[in-house]
């Protein structure tokens, strides 16, 4: 007879189901990275990235080959230690994003601030030099 009560009989780390890495995947959920809005306005592109709590202090902003990267590490220990017992308690949260930029983003004057809990990086833009497809050379 068959019982409406199902159980998985392997243990946890077995399981595929198990955790929520995986249910992340499947509800395209991630906690971990901050949702990033992103505007373009006639003199620059801009980048809105929800924050909120974070410490100023902590954020990382990056240029490097024309890829503008956003990160965050904060680590925190709390220890509690009487006659009888010690407790530690640690945590460790991070993240990156990454954006490549076009090229008529001027890179020296990349501007950020963080307000409100929301870092806002200016992008300013630059006229592009538009490349010359077809040139002619002329035969000496």
């Amino acid at each position: 007879m068959a019982t409406l009560a199902r159980y998985n009989q392997l243990p946890a780390f077995f399981n595929p189901l198990y955790g929520r890495p995986v249910i992340n995947r499947y509800y395209n959920t991630t906690p971990n990275v901050p949702a990033v809005n992103v505007k373009e306005t006639e003199t620059a592109f801009v980048l809105e990235l929800a924050a909120l709590g974070l410490k100023k202090e902590d954020l990382k902003i990056n240029l490097a080959k024309n890829t503008l990267t956003i990160g965050y590490e904060s680590e925190q220990k709390n220890e509690e230690t009487t006659d009888k017992f010690t407790r530690q308690e640690f945590s460790f949260n991070s993240f990156e994003r990454s954006f490549r930029l076009p090229k008529n983003v001027n890179a020296d004057e990349i501007k950020a601030a963080y307000t409100d809990g929301i870092l806002t990086v200016e992008l300013p833009k630059i006229e592009a030099k538009e490349e010359k497809l077809v040139k002619e050379i002329a035969v000496a």
